[in-house]
């Protein structure tokens, strides 16, 4: 998975360029749960829904809102300050 690109895509204004795919991945499973990762990066590899179920064992409601969760929380200030080099 590419961090890097799926992060942009994600983040409203970004400043600054983002760290090495290493950095980014280890901000991450420092900031977002296990399960948010999880389907985070299920979902930007490309995932379906229904793969992604199975890989969380939970229904699709709670994928979504696990995918929306990790998609806000990247958008907040602390976490965009870690995942960028200034």
């Amino acid at each position: 998975m590419n961090f890097t690109e799926s992060l942009t895509k994600h983040i409203d204004k970004l400043v600054g360029t983002l760290k090495s795919e290493e950095d980014l991945k280890e901000v991450l499973k420092r900031k977002l749960t296990k399960k948010e990762l999880k389907v985070f990066i299920a979902i930007e590899e490309g995932k379906s829904i229904q793969e992604t179920m199975e890989l969380i064992k939970d229904d699709e409601e709670r994928v979504e809102e696990l995918y929306k969760v990790a998609c806000k929380k990247v958008n907040q200030e602390k976490i965009k300050k870690e995942l960028v080099d200034l």
